[in-house]
């Protein structure tokens, strides 16, 4: 079976700073996949050089089978991949259901759809449907900037599915969440990837959130790939607490 997306040998160099030197992995179809690494390991590099938002060095990427290596962000989107990023990008004086509309409106809609569409350019009921997944229905008529750290967290996760993709790389989606709402969002993330179908690679910090939420954990360190397998036994691995704690 051919994997849903494939990186190989990725570099990025920013000078003499190699910050990503020659990762390769593959992730199925389905998968939830942890990315974990101390900082300056070069995870979010290695987001973005994915991503189009850098452009890598050398290395490929593929998505279903296409050479995707350099394309920029929208068109990875209409492509069918989407991400958060650790900074919250929500509009704060729209509405949470306003906010899912404004992206589906970037990911989907031409400027004549824009123009000519439904007050809701036609995706009200996609933006219903998001909030009911996303359980955020109680507050979808407040402004986004009024809601809890957490709960805009999941309006950021929301806005990233209106494209309908298959896979989303979630940049620490716990960074700043209330500890008490983190198992909520580990229920609720494994249940967007069973009612979806749709493919997670996870950078996060939070190695609880990681072990219960990730059926394959990478650990990265100085840019590259220093160990790779089951949550549990990465976690144990010599290399993976040296590179953590220190000798």
């Amino acid at each position: 079976m051919t994997a849903l997306l494939n990186v190989r040998d990725m570099r990025k160099d920013y000078g003499a700073i190699r910050a990503v030197d020659g990762v390769s992995f593959s992730v199925d179809a389905g998968e939830i996949l942890g990315v974990i690494g101390p900082n300056g390991s070069g995870k979010t590099t290695l987001f973005n050089a994915i991503l189009g938002q850098v452009t890598p060095s050398a290395g490929a990427v593929t998505f279903e089978g296409q050479s995707v290596t350099g394309i920029k962000p929208l068109h990875l989107a209409r492509l069918g991949i989407g991400r958060t990023f650790q900074t919250l990008q929500v509009f704060g004086q729209l509405s949470v259901r306003d906010n899912l509309i404004a992206a589906g409106q970037e990911f989907g809609g031409s400027t004549w759809r824009r123009l000519f569409a439904a007050p809701d350019a036609g995706l009200g009921a996609r933006a219903d449907d998001m909030i009911a997944l996303f359980r955020i229905g109680h507050v979808a008529h407040l402004p986004a900037g009024s809601l809890s750290y957490g709960q805009q967290k999941l309006v950021d996760i929301a806005m990233a599915f209106m494209s309908r993709p298959r896979l989303v790389l979630l940049d620490e989606p716990c960074a700043g969440v209330n500890p008490a709402l983190i198992d909520q969002l580990t229920d609720l993330l494994r249940q967007v990837n069973q009612q979806t179908g749709a493919t997670f690679i996870v950078i996060e910090h939070n190695m609880d959130f990681v072990m219960n939420l990730c059926a394959r954990v990478i650990c990265m360190a100085q840019g590259r790939i220093l160990a790779e397998g089951a949550p549990a036994s990465v976690q144990a691995n010599p290399a993976v607490l040296e590179a953590y704690l220190g000798s």
